[in-house]
């Protein structure tokens, strides 16, 4: 059920111009990256972009947020901005969200990924969450 709401989505960004190439939107390729970087173990969230205030007011979740793609007519360029998981190693993380956007979304849409970018925004340990707990309840 949630793959044909996705497939929807998908086909309503792509259109069939005149002369019968089609062209497949960046939020479209954004999105395939995005599914694809959240089944990567050690990373805690994505960074960047004003999608925390489109989340707020649409509720929905936004999976292309920290993700800037370049579509040309048969290739693409990836950005993905992340924010991993205090103890995970970058470098393996990097490899596999790599590996895996770049599968998913020339499976998915036939353009070929000339390159997937990962960016460190951060690191998110553990004791953040618990200091803000501890701050919350002794506010009130």
């Amino acid at each position: 059920m949630e793959e044909n709401k996705e497939e929807l989505q998908v086909s309503e960004e792509i259109s069939v111009e005149g002369n019968d190439t089609v062209k497949i939107s960046n939020e479209a390729v954004a999105t395939y990256a995005g599914i694809a970087v959240s089944e990567v173990s050690g990373v805690y969230g994505m960074a960047g972009g004003f999608a925390g205030i489109t989340e707020a007011l649409s509720g929905k979740k936004n999976l292309a947020k920290g993700i800037k793609v370049d579509v040309g007519e048969k290739e693409a360029k990836i950005d993905v901005n992340i924010i991993v998981e205090y103890g995970a190693r970058i470098p393996e993380v990097a490899f596999e969200i790599q590996s895996r956007v770049k599968k998913s979304v020339e499976n998915m849409t036939g353009l070929k990924v000339l390159e997937v970018n990962v960016h460190v925004q951060g690191v998110h340990a553990a004791t953040d969450d618990k200091k803000q707990d501890d701050e919350e309840s002794n506010e009130e």
